[in-house]
């Protein structure tokens, strides 16, 4: 499973994107069993508003494809993954920015294919989704954040998302300590509580411009 490849079918261990209306996306991965709150191993049911979903059979179907649930006329739409719909419905660490302010982000940045960038603070990873598809495949994000677990669940998701050689993720504090980095990124993007205390790391980190 890859947030930068399409695929057509439906395989076990995918992201799936349940879609079931503008306000209500709900990211399942495809599993038959899963683990319930009390650490029992259970069958993987997804309930919705409008009823519920075994989850394993979605294998073997299209991305995209209309599914029904165990209801009388509940039905959902099994969407691939995109940085878009993973803003709408991922488990929020942090406040996070979501398309519209991205997307200017990304364009006042000026990023394309092969763009290095540095990110402070990944919180819950909304922005380096998109950053990622943006700069990839041949450009790299170096995200950063003072919280461990939050930087250990990021990375953990880079991975499963099929993204993880596109991203460095560092547990680190840039405004006390700095990025470390030295003429490497093309853009730097501070989301941070004190972005100044941050300027002269950032600065450090930019590649020289040699006219």
């Amino acid at each position: 499973m890859s947030f930068n490849k399409y695929k057509e079918i439906i395989e076990e261990n995918d992201l799936v994107m349940l879609y079931i209306d503008f306000s209500t996306i709900i990211p399942i991965k495809v599993t038959e069993w899963t683990t319930s709150k009390k650490g029992n191993e259970i069958e993987n049911i997804c309930q919705t508003k409008y009823g519920a979903l075994k989850v394993s059979d979605l294998i073997g179907k299209k991305f995209g494809c209309r599914v029904n649930l165990m209801s009388a006329n509940g039905f959902a739409h099994a969407l691939h993954p995109t940085p878009e719909l993973w803003t709408k419905a991922l488990p929020h660490r942090t406040q996070i920015l979501y398309a519209t302010d991205i997307a200017m982000i990304i364009l006042q940045l000026e990023l394309k294919p092969g763009s290095v960038v540095v990110e402070s603070g990944t919180g819950s990873g909304s922005l380096s989704h998109s950053l990622i598809r943006t700069i990839a495949p041949t450009g790299h994000l170096h995200t950063f954040d003072f919280h461990k677990q939050r930087r250990d669940k990021a990375e953990q998701e880079f991975e499963e998302h099929g993204v993880k050689d596109f991203v460095t993720c560092y547990h680190k504090d840039a405004c006390q300590d700095g990025f470390g980095l030295e003429n490497v990124a093309d853009a730097v993007f501070l989301d941070l509580p004190h972005p100044w205390d941050a300027i002269q790391s950032a600065k450090k980190s930019l590649k020289e411009i040699r006219w």
